[in-house]
């Protein structure tokens, strides 16, 4: 009996246990599959986007601490663009610092996005989704969206460039169109703008359609001065060049000074006045405060030496009053004719 039951269950032993080995191997074959697959993209995925923000955000932290690589470069921007400014200048540290900020959110925002739809991909291949419906919705709603919000989508690709070309920083006045005045902040979609009135202006990138950067590279103080035709151009011209000539000994007024003062008479000829003109290049942001001491200077001068400045005037004729008696007044011919008459 007991044999009999020993040779009728060896063979039922058998199969389970072959049926236990095949279920098993079909499970780790799966485990092995998708799922594992699905495991290590995600971890890649991850990994590779940690990897990226921290680049960035390496290389963010040195703009804006400002490594000595970086202080060297700007250092060589600006000698190239004629500038005799510190590199660790507040305005440029701040223009730096905004420039950097912005462009490592766009940067880290981009990262995300790629590594995303890369991984989003790898895992439909991995399950064989069918994203043909899914693709097909989503571009429905993109071309639905891109109408509604073209108008954000085109003010962070203007912001994106202006960024890029380093239009504008922070600490530059900028003429805008609509506004003109100090740059306090840069964003992708607004730039923010204090007139002289102290408003603050939020400008959209987008509407921008031209710049006027008033304190790029370098400046210029332009100052014109008005004389009587009567007096000696030449002689002006002289003490317009020595007053100009001048700002290189004040010790205040000397640093901004980048190239020697141009003057230039008769820019305009009239019968009230002769227009003479004087301009100095200086450093970027400082035109106003050299033109006013020019100014001071040039007024000095020209009191010194007698010479008076030209101001605009207007002549008024005035006809004699006729009384109603007299009757009314013909042209010339007329009255000739009637004198010759009598």
């Amino acid at each position: 009996m007991p044999d009999a039951l020993t040779s009728l269950s060896v063979p039922s032993l058998a199969a389970l246990v072959t049926t236990a080995a095949d279920g098993s191997v079909t499970f780790l074959e799966w485990l092995v599959g998708p799922p594992l697959q699905t495991v290590i993209t995600i971890v890649v995925a991850g990994a590779v986007l940690t990897v990226l923000r921290w680049a960035i955000r390496r290389t963010v932290r040195s703009v804006v601490e400002g490594s000595s690589q970086v202080r060297n470069h700007a250092r060589r921007l600006l000698l190239r663009s004629g500038i005799d400014a510190p590199a660790d200048d507040p305005l440029t540290v701040a223009r730096r610092v905004q420039r950097a900020e912005t462009m490592g959110s766009v940067l880290r925002s981009s990262a995300a996005l790629l590594v995303g739809i890369v991984a989003i991909t790898v895992l439909a291949n991995i399950w064989h989704w069918d994203l043909g419906p899914l693709l097909a919705s989503a571009g429905v709603a993109g071309v639905a969206l891109g109408f509604g919000a073209q108008t954000l989508v085109k003010d962070f690709i203007s912001g994106l460039f202006m960024l890029i070309e380093d239009q504008y920083g922070v600490g530059d006045v900028v003429d805008l169109g609509e506004a003109t005045g100090t740059v306090e902040a840069i964003g992708l979609r607004v730039t923010q703008i204090r007139d002289l009135q102290g408003t603050l202006w939020y400008v959209r990138n987008g509407e921008v359609l031209r710049v006027g950067n008033l304190t790029q590279g370098w400046s210029r103080a332009f100052v014109e001065v008005l004389i009587t035709p009567d007096q000696d151009v030449e002689a002006a011209a002289e003490l317009l060049r020595a007053a100009a000539g001048s700002l290189a000994d004040d010790e205040d007024v000397a640093p901004l000074l980048l190239d020697d003062p141009a003057v230039t008479a008769y820019e305009d000829l009239s019968g009230e006045a002769v227009r003479l003109r004087t301009m100095v290049k200086t450093v970027p942001g400082q035109q106003w405060a050299v033109q006013r001491v020019l100014r001071r200077r040039i007024r000095d001068a020209f009191t010194g030496a007698g010479v008076p400045l030209a101001l605009p005037h207007r002549e008024v004729h005035v006809r004699p009053a006729v009384s109603v008696s007299d009757g009314p007044v013909g042209p010339a011919g007329d009255d000739q004719d009637q004198n010759s008459k009598a």
